[in-house]
């Protein structure tokens, strides 16, 4: 950073900028204005938007709109942006008014200065023009959807790497922990008989299912509205880089992607990022009630249930010598109780667009973008610090099995309802066993009692005989 200034004007005013930045005068109009979170822009977004401007210089010079050197120019600035030669120069604010024209124009006034010099001029002298050149064929309002578009796609195959080794970890659980038989509850009532291996096959059914959601949603940020510019009607844009803008992208970025139908519809409406933020919500919620479960099953030592062990990860206190709490589970709940209520920020601000365009995209991917990442993260740390390294406690199992009054419900058919009710309100009172209460009662053969009161065969039909 030098001392040296210099000037740009817009058609505010003019304003001193760092002789030796790359942004210019919108972009620190942009910084001055919305220094609200303090919090860049997401720096996967700005290299998406980055990348369409490369695409562009390539469909605009093969439209004849740009000249071959400033069309270079710009393809070379763009690859010195994407190997990180010029972060320092996007410099906006997360949040921001105008619906990303700050965004946008930040990285229209970085490559343009970039292009410039690669033209042989100075930084503030344009050669290589940021609305002319940079942003030709486009405006903000298809570049920043299109951007934000891009970055789910990428963000969300990093999650579903991860949901996959989570669903993956799960399921080798449920095979180590088939043998093990424990009770079942509703409503942290004793219910009936379940292993503990079914348990975590449930878990691993809910989130492969959560995955698959996520897959649908994530799908819809392929449909892109690049080319229709201000409000969807392609002003501005000739035939040849209408139909040429989205294929240069996707061979760019590697993405399967298309243009959308109607692309006023796609200009308008930020639906497809609310399907994305609402799968997300759905994933929070199931990781969210099985660490619950997981809190509840390991619970104790010596008070709870502790039918299963989860590693220690850290001393749990800085007053209770020897207590180790629940940190992983803990900490993937509190991301849950973020992720539902970015979702509705996202809600929010999609419903707030208003004809022919929805000015808060910038909250939108503020949120959804720190969801992804949060969430990407939070199931890889429980995968990896707590599913893996879970034990279950056999012994503790059975004991509170035999001792529970559940396994009365496999006698109504046999003795009906009212009479199983009593003898699970006389076991309770008596503190006997149901096996015992029923061989004193004479109520049943010895040998079909064993049978029915067999708590394997009330885990599944798979363990009944026909």
């Amino acid at each position: 950073m030098t001392d040296e200034k210099r000037l740009e004007s817009d058609s505010i005013g003019t304003l001193e900028i760092p002789g030796d930045a790359y942004y210019g005068v919108q972009t620190l109009r942009g910084y001055r204005n919305f220094y609200i979170t303090g919090i860049p822009v997401n720096h996967l977004f700005i290299m998406n938007i980055v990348k369409i401007k490369k695409a562009a210089a390539i469909v605009n010079l093969a439209a004849g709109l740009l000249d071959k050197k400033t069309a270079d120019a710009i393809v070379a600035a763009c690859d010195e942006a994407l190997a990180g030669k010029l972060d320092a120069g996007f410099i906006t604010d997360a949040v921001q008014g105008g619906a990303g024209t700050t965004a946008n124009m930040n990285v229209n006034e970085v490559i343009a200065n970039r292009a410039t010099e690669i033209l042989g001029g100075k930084k503030g002298e344009y050669i290589c023009h940021p609305n002319d050149h940079v942003n030709c064929s486009q405006s903000t309002n298809d570049v920043i959807p299109t951007a934000g578009k891009l970055t789910v796609i990428g963000m969300c195959a990093e999650l579903k790497k991860n949901v996959l080794g989570l669903i993956e970890a799960l399921d080798a659980k449920a095979k180590e922990f088939d043998g093990i038989i424990k009770m079942g509850r509703t409503q942290l009532e004793d219910a009936v008989p379940i292993r503990l291996g079914q348990d975590f096959a449930a878990y691993s059914s809910c989130i492969s299912r959560c995955l698959r959601l996520i897959g649908k949603a994530e799908a819809e940020m392929h449909s892109l509205n690049l080319g229709g510019t201000a409000i969807g009607t392609a002003i501005n844009v000739k035939k040849a880089y209408l139909k040429n803008i989205v294929p240069e992208l996707a061979e760019i970025t590697g993405y399967e992607l298309n243009q959308a139908e109607n692309l006023i519809d796609a200009t308008q409406n930020l639906d497809g990022f609310v399907f994305v933020s609402g799968a997300l919500k759905t994933l929070a919620v199931s990781l969210s009630k099985m660490c619950n479960d997981l809190r509840l099953l390991s619970s104790g030592p010596k008070t709870g249930l502790e039918e299963i062990i989860l590693p220690a990860m850290q001393n749990g206190s800085s007053i209770m010598p020897g207590k180790v709490n629940p940190v992983i589970p803990e900490v993937v709940t509190q991301v849950a109780f973020a992720v539902i209520g970015n979702d509705t920020t996202i809600t929010l601000a999609a419903e707030a667009g208003q004809l022919e365009l929805n000015a808060f995209e910038p909250v939108v991917f503020y949120k959804l973008f720190e969801s992804l990442t949060c969430m990407k993260n939070a199931v890889k740390t429980l995968t990896v610090n707590c599913i893996e390294g879970i034990q279950s406690n056999r012994q503790r199992c059975e004991e509170l099995l035999y001792e529970s009054v559940g396994t009365v419900t496999a006698l109504s058919p046999y003795l009906g309802y009212k009479k199983s009710a009593d003898l699970a309100k006389e076991a309770l009172k008596k503190n006997k066993k149901i096996k015992d209460l029923v061989r004193e009662q004479k109520l049943l053969p010895d040998e079909q009692l064993e049978k029915i009161l067999d708590p394997f065969t009330m885990t599944g039909p798979d363990k009944q005989e026909e």
